[in-house]
């Protein structure tokens, strides 16, 4: 054997970091193998245009990430920084734009320029979710018991579950039965009237999302997107972190690394080491071999367990839930580098909060279902929706002075693009994208110094979300909590003894949380302390 850990972390992506820091902080030896040149998984910062523009490649802002998890590991003595992102800003083609400010009085005013009645239903709107989120949100950071399990602890688990939800009355519960299974549009179009604010707040149910907005589910999509905070204490409220993700990322591994924690790159898992129903390490594809008594998994589930694992190793319901995954997108990032900001046909001046906050390309909700249909149909979107943000307005590390960076998160192509790829199709679709954002900031296309297109496979080859998900996993009511990867094991054990998983696809994962990184560690702890509970 090379060598010997406590525990080992497979990825080195947000997760890996987030439970690498805490247990190196608890006084065990910790390794960290991460396959690419660099930490960060999916929440990295790369330099496609040149050393003097930083991308953020795929994901792009901050909320969900806990802000005792950022005290606890000592982020900001690390470099971790977060400047808010400002409010939706939505121009339209034919003239004028939609905008949400944060103060209500702007916000009524603007909403009122297309619908007073919409005006007064969005303060209920807005209020109603951040009851539901204050509701849903703690049981992200919460470890799910395995529910329909008989053995005494699990029925304690449970009951302290009912515990945690005495607050819901009856209403409650009716909403969040909706919010779980209801579309974005069976809840927008029955409280609002206008096309532009309908299209505006069926973006968030439909991000990185193989649905469209008349899809089962994709209400719980948009409140997940909004229960999160920067550490302002406003829910729903999103952030640039300063370097871009990889600046998140980079902290988390210097927290790591401070702690004590071994932090190995281009160092590629090739096998998870099984003795006897137990994982006892892992061998490198170079054909190092690390032992360690515990193993964490935080790589995508088809990868860990059907990749990494002998299929003999596993139980076969195990394994027939992690084959039915659903884990699709159809999403494209497109980052470019632009020599001076855009000018708006309808904002034509600058200003840092529009700027500098949530551009959305999307004109009305059927004009994102359309798209969503004709990629399910097999054909690219001819007209897509994109979330547009220009994170260097805030971040002046990103871009040399006057030049910026422009990051565009699209949807959709066909899912099949993942193992299928269609490279004309994608460069004629990014070109469409590009197109919407010309159509109302004429110029925009003359100011692209440089730019980089991320679909689907490369998301898969590259960045290892298999499908191009960048959730690790669908967002719908079948993949979530208890469910989440698979029957009886959301509590991020897995059939093996010494093996844990805490990737994107377990709970509290989707978006960059540092949830499960964080719950699978206060798992590992309590399984050491309690031997028998194993």
């Amino acid at each position: 054997m090379d060598g010997d850990f406590d525990v080992i972390v497979v990825g080195g992506g947000h997760n890996g970091l987030v439970a690498a820091a805490y247990l190196a902080k608890a006084g065990l030896k910790v390794c960290v193998c991460e396959a690419r040149e660099v930490v960060g998984g999916a929440a990295v910062s790369e330099h496609p245009f040149g050393p003097q523009y930083t991308v953020t490649s795929l994901s792009y802002v901050v909320s969900l990430l806990p802000q005792d998890l950022v005290t606890d590991l000592n982020l900001k003595e690390h470099g971790y920084h977060v400047y808010p992102q400002g409010p939706y800003f939505a121009p339209r083609r034919e003239g004028g734009y939609l905008s949400l400010p944060e103060d209500p009085k702007e916000r009524h005013a603007k909403i009122a320029e297309f619908s007073a009645r919409d005006a007064d239903a969005y303060e209920e709107w807005d209020a109603w979710l951040s009851q539901l989120g204050g509701l849903l949100g703690p049981l992200l950071e919460r470890i799910p018991p395995k529910l329909g399990s008989r053995r005494p602890m699990d029925l304690v688990r449970q009951a302290g579950l009912l515990k945690q939800l005495r607050g819901i009355d009856t209403r409650a519960a009716v909403d969040i039965t909706r919010i779980m299974t209801d579309s974005i549009a069976d809840l927008i179009e029955e409280r609002f009237e206008s096309e532009a604010l309908r299209g505006l707040l069926a973006v968030s149910g439909c991000i990185g999302t193989w649905a469209g907005p008349r899809s089962a589910g994709t209400a719980y999509v948009m409140l997940h997107h909004h229960i999160g905070d920067i550490g302002d204490g406003n829910t729903g409220a999103w952030g640039f972190p300063r370097g871009g993700m990889g600046g998140v990322t980079q902290a988390l591994a210097r927290s790591a690394r401070q702690f004590g924690a071994t932090i190995r790159t281009a160092s590629r898992v090739a096998r998870i080491n099984v003795d006897n129903g137990r994982a006892i390490g892992v061998t490198l594809d170079n054909g190092d071999e690390l032992r360690a008594a515990t193993t964490i998994t935080t790589a995508h589930p088809r990868v860990t367990f059907t990749d990494l694992i002998d299929a003999g190793e596993l139980p076969d319901d195990f394994l027939a839930d992690i084959n039915r995954w659903k884990t699709r997108s159809g999403t494209v990032k497109i980052n470019l580098a632009v020599d001076k900001l855009p000018t708006f046909t309808s904002h034509p001046e600058f200003d840092p909060w529009v700027h500098g906050g949530t551009i959305v390309l999307a004109e009305s909700l059927d004009d994102i279902e359309n798209a969503y249909q004709q990629a399910v149909s097999g054909k690219p979107a001819e007209f897509p929706f994109a979330d547009v943000c220009i994170p260097s307005v805030f971040d002046d590390s990103l871009a040399p002075e006057g030049h910026h960076v422009v990051s565009m998160f699209t949807q959709w192509v066909p899912h099949t693009w993942a193992s299928e790829p269609d490279a004309e199709g994608l460069s004629d679709y990014a070109n469409r994208a590009v197109a919407r954002m010309e159509a109302i900031a004429p110029g925009f296309t003359d100011s692209i110094i440089d730019f980089q297109v991320i679909g689907p496979h490369e998301m898969e080859t590259e960045y290892g979300l298999v499908g191009g998900n960048i959730f690790h996993g669908e967002l719908t009511p079948g993949q979530l909590f208890h469910a989440r990867p698979a029957a009886g094991f959301a509590d991020l054990r897995t059939p093996l003894k010494g093996l844990y998983q805490a990737g994107s696809s377990t709970h509290g994962g989707g978006g960059v949380t540092g949830i499960p990184g964080r719950n699978v560690v206060r798992q590992i702890l309590a399984d050491r302390r309690r031997p028998w509970r194993r």
